[in-house]
This record gives C-alpha cells, sequence and structure tokens, in this order.
C-alpha cells in the first residue's frame, strides 16, 4: 500500500501550465507528520510541495503517475482547495481505482459540501491527521469498513456518512518528530518580501492548540479549545536533531507557544545550557509576554517576534473576543525591545463589521506610536469554521454557497462596514506615512549597524535590493 500526499499551490485560475517557482514560507508539518506515522507503520509514502517545487498542475499529475499510489491525500485550506480538486480530478481520470483523501481546514469544515460537488473525492479526514490516516490505511488494506474508522467522512454509494471525531492525541510527545527529508526543498520565511531566514531553515511545533476563542480564527473549533504541550526533553530531543542535520533558523509555528510563559523559560534555559545553535522567531500574545520571559528567549537565540495585536480599538478587540488591550500591545512590544529581540512585527486585521473610518484609522496611527519595525496590515476575511462566518451567515450577509470554498472578505458583503477599497487605499496611505518617518530611517539604519542577524539578512538580500529601492520610489 502506497500513500502520497500534496500540499497544493492556490489560485487555480492562474495558467495551469505556469512552472514559475514560488518558494513556500515553511514546510508542510502536518502532511509530514503524517507521512512519517505512516511510513514507520511500513507503509510507502511519498511528498510534493506544489508550489515550493515549482510543479504545475501537469508535473503534478506526472508525478503521481509515476509514483503510482493506491491512495492520494491533498492538505487543503481556503486558498489551495479548488487547486486540490482540479488536480484530484485530473488523477482520478487517469486512475479510478485510486482513494482520494482531503484533508486540514478545509475538508474538517466543509466535509459534505466536498462530496457533493466533486464525485471523484472520496474520503474527508477531520482534524488531527496521523492516527486517522493510519487506521484508514489499514482499513482499505483489509477491505475493511469505514464506518469503523473515526474522524472521516465519506461516500458510499449515494450516501455521505460522517463517523464521530476522533479524540485529540493527549500524549503529544508520542507523536512521531516529522521526517523533514522527505521533502528536499529548501524553505525560507519571508517578511515584507524581505527573505528574514536565509540559512537552512524549517518551522517548528513545540504544542497544539489554544484556548483563546479569536471569532476570527478556526484552531478553537479544530483544536477544541484544548492546548497541549510538548514537554521539554521531547522538544530539545527534536532541537538536537535539526542542529545536526544543519539547520540554522527555525520559526515556531504553535497555535499559542507563550502561552505558559514559566513553559518557555525552561525551553529556553535548556537551549542556552545545552548550547543549541539554532537562531529562531517566535510569535506571541501581547497578554503573555512579560519581559522576564522575552529576555530568556533572546538569550536563547530568538530574533524576531510576531505580536498578533490586531486593532488600536478595544471595541474592536472585544468584538473579536482577544482578550487583550491596547495598552498590553504597547507594553509587550516595549518588553522586547528592551529585552533586545532584532526584529519586532505588529500584526493587525482591519475591517470589523461596526469598525469606522476613524477606528481604522486610529490603528494606523497606533502602528506607528508603538515600538516596531514592521507592521502587517490585513484586512478581515472570514472562512467556514470561524465564528464571524457563522455570524454573518446568520444575518443573512453571506451566502455560504458562493464562498465556502474560498472564504470571503468581510468588507465585501457587510453593509456595517467600510468598503474594501477603501480599507485598501487607508493601508497604503498608513504604510507611506509609516516608512517615510525620519526617525524610523535612521533607527532602522542604527539597527542594521549592530544586529548581526539584521546584517546577515541584508547581505543575503542583495539580490533583491532593485526591487525594494524601487518599492521604496513608489511609496514616496
Amino acid at each position: 500500500m502506497k500513500f502520497s500526499f500534496i500540499n497544493p499551490g492556490p489560485n487555480p485560475e492562474l495558467p495551469i501550465e505556469d512552472t514559475k517557482k514560488m518558494v513556500g514560507a515553511a514546510p508542510p508539518l502536518g502532511m509530514l507528520y503524517i507521512a512519517t506515522t505512516l511510513k514507520e507503520e511500513g507503509i510507502d509514502v511519498s511528498i510534493i510541495d506544489e508550489a515550493a517545487q515549482g510543479f504545475s498542475v501537469r508535473d503534478t499529475v506526472n508525478w503521481v503517475k509515476k509514483e503510482n499510489p493506491n491512495i492520494l491525500g491533498f492538505s487543503t485550506c481556503s486558498s489551495s482547495g479548488r487547486k486540490a480538486a482540479l488536480i484530484a480530478e485530473r488523477v482520478k481520470k487517469d486512475n479510478p481505482n485510486i482513494t482520494i483523501v482531503f484533508g486540514n481546514f478545509y475538508a474538517t469544515f466543509n466535509a459534505e459540501r466536498i462530496l457533493q460537488k466533486y464525485p471523484f473525492v472520496d474520503v474527508l479526514v477531520r482534524g488531527e491527521g496521523e492516527y486517522t490516516s493510519l487506521e484508514l490505511v489499514k482499513c482499505l488494506q483489509k477491505n475493511g469498513n469505514l464506518k469503523k474508522v473515526l474522524g472521516i467522512t465519506f461516500r458510499k454509494k449515494d450516501q455521505i456518512i460522517a463517523t464521530p471525531d476522533r479524540p485529540l492525541i493527549k500524549d503529544v510527545d508520542s507523536i512521531l518528530f516529522p521526517d523533514r527529508e522527505l521533502l528536499n526543498v529548501e524553505y525560507h520565511n519571508t517578511t515584507a518580501g524581505i527573505n528574514v531566514a536565509p540559512k537552512k531553515f524549517s518551522s517548528f511545533i513545540s504544542s497544539r492548540g489554544c484556548i483563546f476563542r479569536c471569532r476570527f480564527c478556526g484552531c478553537q473549533r479544530l483544536a477544541r479549545n484544548l492546548w497541549r504541550s510538548r514537554s521539554v526533553d521531547n522538544i530539545l530531543e527534536e532541537l538536537h536533531l535539526l542542529a545536526s542535520e544543519g539547520y540554522k533558523q527555525l520559526m515556531f509555528v504553535d497555535d499559542n507557544f507563550t502561552l505558559n510563559p514559566k513553559r518557555v523559560i525552561k525551553i529556553c534555559q535548556r537551549i542556552r545550557k545545552e548550547k543549541v545553535d539554532i537562531e529562531w522567531i517566535s510569535e506571541g500574545r501581547v497578554d503573555q509576554c512579560p519581559y522576564e520571559m522575552i529576555r530568556e528567549m533572546v538569550k536563547a537565540n530568538c530574533k524576531m517576534m510576531y505580536f498578533g495585536i490586531e486593532s488600536a480599538n478595544q471595541k474592536v478587540l472585544d468584538y473579536y473576543d482577544k482578550q487583550a488591550t491596547p495598552n498590553q500591545a504597547k507594553a509587550a512590544v516595549k518588553n522586547a525591545r528592551n529585552a533586545g529581540v532584532d526584529v519586532i512585527v505588529g500584526s493587525f486585521i482591519l475591517g470589523a463589521p461596526n469598525e469606522t473610518r476613524k477606528e481604522i484609522e486610529n490603528t494606523l496611527k497606533f502602528a506607528q506610536q508603538i515600538q516596531l519595525d514592521i507592521p502587517q496590515f490585513n484586512i478581515l476575511a472570514t472562512f467556514p469554521g470561524s465564528d464571524i462566518w457563522e455570524e454573518l451567515k446568520a444575518k443573512g450577509y453571506l451566502n455560504a454557497d458562493q464562498h465556502w470554498e474560498t472564504g470571503v472578505l468581510v468588507s465585501e458583503v457587510s453593509p456595517e462596514t467600510v468598503p474594501y477599497k477603501e480599507i485598501e487605499r487607508m493601508i497604503h496611505d498608513g504604510y507611506q506615512r509609516f516608512l517615510i518617518r525620519p526617525n524610523y530611517v535612521l533607527t532602522q539604519l542604527f539597527r542594521f549597524s549592530t544586529s548581526s542577524y539584521r546584517f546577515n539578512i541584508l547581505i543575503n538580500n542583495l539580490k533583491r535590493i532593485d526591487t525594494i529601492a524601487e518599492s521604496v520610489r513608489l511609496v514616496t
């Protein structure tokens, strides 16, 4: 039995034979965890990351023909679900006996709709996929009863059947380390068009899930509001493995890395004690970032932090159920700056229902007032699995039949929201004001001269200087 995996690229509307290489930001760890679990049980596996490897649809279909798997699995989200369907249809046409499996967010929250629309898709794996996929393979090997496999939705003749949810994996230490060598791809993390991880890079997960209920996020439903942490010993074992394989830079992609500051401090102290020579990037909630924790992170080689600030307006934060305040955002960024973090990124979401133009402008100004190196302004979108999706659907603003596959910008469907084009123009003006401040420019130049991490980024991005210069020219 052979199980091949595809991480499909986005935008099926692009020319399908376009082989222009799009470098992925990080390896698809979810697929690697599943493939590693199957491999350990003696199942033949293979993987491609379509966009990162520069594959066209034709390339991908030819790859599947060459691999000739019994089962073909796709990791799907709203940006790649249609692309997965396009590839799956072509594969199924060539090989009607292959079993097509979709997993990840898109499959979890749209299972019945997918089976109804796409007759060539056979099984949807909902939620965590390691043990569900293993049980599915064993069931198919024995021609068993799929109704006994927890966590799947499948078609049996004209009937769609959903089995009960599989319990989440409690002992996350029991999950095998993902075999990154299954993907022979060079990954880099890009922020604001700059490669901020030019050395050998990967992503890393030290915990799963989140206890918060941010209304724009589907994690709360996928992970059932549970947070499960790996032990410090288990984390360090994998970090040593990655260091031995030549990895020099990592990004922690936990849903909530800083939930327990004491845990983070223990991890950092062990990294220092055991001299793990890897630079790393982290995300953090603004209400969970005390100075003492961030200082330990910096000592352990944390070079960059992303903060989900979202808004400068408490009304909007409350609408998102963010359970944070603008003052906490100020304090978190200040703590990171004082602790010595090389690059601080603040992420903002604009375009909430009932968010006024004045409030949007207040958030844009707030980004200038705190000590950020890079602001990221995003326009609010909603997808199946989030509370905002359910709210707009209940109000009749959102046509689920029209938008379930791709999600939708809230500002395009809600009459209570500032129009999308106007928000886009405000963001453009906000970036202009942020970047051309003399004090900001001088401060950034000084930080480049005093940070070896920043200097290394500069040296490794010299090829992009012409593009960056042109961007600056357009802004100014």
